[in-house]
């Protein structure tokens, strides 16, 4: 009898597998699980067998996330950072003692201003010059969607009263038209272009920084959600493919290559050639990423029927589709055709049912070719077209952190939307109840990467420190192990990788050890629960210790 490599006892183990969803033992051997069970599991121990006693902590597959920026957000840990609080005079205190820090900087970046810190969503750009009058300063919100400039960066830019609206994005003016200091969507690359291009070793080390935390969140895989240049944010598909080669890339990665909304099927054949240049070892570049819309809270998310203003009203603005839905279908059937796995950027309830209807189009074009497409985010979901998914194997991708009262939802999304409307938002329980298929994802560095806060989200619909009690749409919370297999098994799906997703003999080695069962600990508990260890393939590349 074969001995294991390392084998972990005394439970619990979550299998994920419904004809035996609790063990107590599992052997590894090389790079899969070779059993899984109970007493008979310690037959496999060796002399060279490592023996990992779980003494009561919960083993289960490594999470995955299906939706993260991860190179930006590694990177974006090196620049300033307005994470963690709300307040105006936090922030300004960071963008000065950053300044002071970096002399040599010739702009200051950073991210992770929240909306809900200034009246309407919209700070001023005379806030940043009281501390930084001298350098620019480009700032993005903690959604991405929107940026912060100084006077002095918009100077450089030449944006002035007279500078036209992008047609994709916005520039927020003062009352005589002059910039205010906020740009909107594609309104963000007019200064986001200037800022001096990071280089190939900083996105490198953007991208180990970015393994390394999230591997300290039990993540093992994840699908990274743009790869390309998109509003002045550099290509990371080199550091992907520099650390798959010199062996450093130690998590399974997919990755979305950007689609150009400026463009269209002309960019396909190069589509083509880029998966083929790029994957490589762990990485493979074998999705497309069309972002269909913007975000609810700066009216961009694209809505069947108008936003209201603050009085109740309807407005004229049904957002913004920024692929046209009939060439969307066209694009869409090319690319399945071709065996691209296509990752929607889906927020409003318009934008999904296009994205809906391209991949309707493409299964009646192509058949059904398995290519896992998906879409993210589904802010807003109109009723007619949860069944949708399941009858054409659109998987749902959804970031669950969000789904929840906190102020940017209570006062910057849920008046606009209006009450029927807003009782559409993150619709998970229901799309859950009609069939679809779940994967799960951060949206880091928008917000927190943690797979453990997302399921406590999913489960309670409420934010892992809410104090009032109050539930978003509670008939929409899920139950702890269909969210467990949305950042697991689901996950793992959609990245291509349907043997890491669960415990089962043959299955890869890509596993998580938490600090407690989550399975019999009290629900409002999840959040608090720690990592403990990491293995990918059955080597261990985080130990809390």
């Amino acid at each position: 009898m074969t001995k294991a490599d390392l084998v972990f006892t005394n439970g619990p183990v979550h299998t994920g597998d419904p004809a035996r969803t609790r063990a107590t033992s599992l052997a590894v051997t090389g790079e899969r699980i070779t059993a899984v069970g109970h007493d008979e599991v310690r037959e496999l121990v060796g002399p060279g067998t490592e023996v990992v006693d779980l003494d009561g902590r919960l083993l289960l597959a490594g999470f995955q996330d299906s939706h993260v920026h991860a190179v930006f957000g590694g990177a974006e840990l090196a620049q300033c950072d307005l994470t963690g609080t709300v307040g105006v005079d936090d922030y300004l205190a960071r963008i000065r003692a950053f300044a002071a820090a970096n002399p040599e900087r010739a702009w200051i970046t950073g991210s992770g201003w929240s909306m809900e810190s200034f009246a309407g969503g919209l700070p001023t750009r005379q806030l940043i010059d009281s501390v930084v009058p001298d350098r620019p300063v480009y700032l993005t919100n903690r959604d991405h969607h929107g940026a912060w400039a100084n006077t002095r960066a918009l100077e450089l830019a030449g944006l002035t009263r007279d500078t036209p609206d992008p047609a994709d994005g916005r520039i927020e003016r003062e009352a005589d038209g002059t910039p205010s200091g906020v740009l909107q969507e594609g309104a963000t690359g007019l200064v986001a272009r200037l800022i001096p291009p990071s280089t190939a070793a900083d996105r490198l080390a953007g991208l180990h920084r970015a393994q390394q935390l999230l591997h300290s969140l039990g993540i093992t895989g994840w699908q990274d959600a743009l790869l390309g240049v998109f509003n002045g944010q550099p290509d990371p598909s080199d550091a992907y493919r520099t650390a798959a080669l010199d062996g450093t890339l130690t998590a399974r990665v997919t990755g979305a290559l950007w689609w150009d909304r400026e463009r269209g099927a002309e960019q396909i054949p190069e589509l083509v050639e880029r998966r083929a240049a790029l994957s490589t070892g762990r990485f493979r570049a074998g999705s497309v990423k069309i972002m269909q819309d913007g975000i609810a809270e700066n009216f961009t998310a694209a809505m069947t029927s108008p936003y209201l203003d603050g009085c109740g009203c309807a407005t004229a603005n049904s957002g913004l589709s920024f692929v046209d839905p009939a060439a969307l279908r066209s694009h869409v059937t090319d690319l399945d055709a071709l065996d691209f796995q296509v990752h929607f950027h889906a927020l409003g309830d318009r934008a999904v049912r296009e994205a809906l209807d391209a991949v309707e189009a493409a299964v009646a074009a192509n058949g059904r070719r398995g290519n896992r497409h998906h879409l993210a985010h589904l802010q807003v979901v109109h009723p007619d077209d949860i069944a949708r998914f399941a009858r054409l194997g659109a998987i749902a991708n959804i970031q669950p952190l969000w789904a929840a009262h906190e102020p940017q939802m209570d006062e910057l999304t849920i008046p606009f939307l209006g009450p029927e409307r807003a009782a559409w938002q993150y619709p998970f329980g229901s799309l859950y109840r009609a069939g679809a298929t779940l994967c799960a994802g951060s949206d880091w560095p928008v917000s927190s990467p943690d797979p453990l806060a997302g399921i406590h989200v999913a489960v309670n619909r409420m934010e892992p420190d809410a104090t009032d009690g109050r539930v978003f749409l509670p008939e929409q919370r899920l139950a702890l192990t269909s969210a467990i297999a949305a950042y697991t098994a689901g996950s793992a799906h959609v990245n291509g990788h349907p043997d890491a997703g669960s415990l089962q003999p043959g299955h890869l080695a890509d596993l998580v050890v938490l600090d407690r069962d989550i399975l019999t600990a009290d629900p409002l508990t999840i959040a608090d629960t720690k990592v403990e260890r990491t293995y990918v393939g059955g080597r261990l590349v985080h130990s809390r210790d």
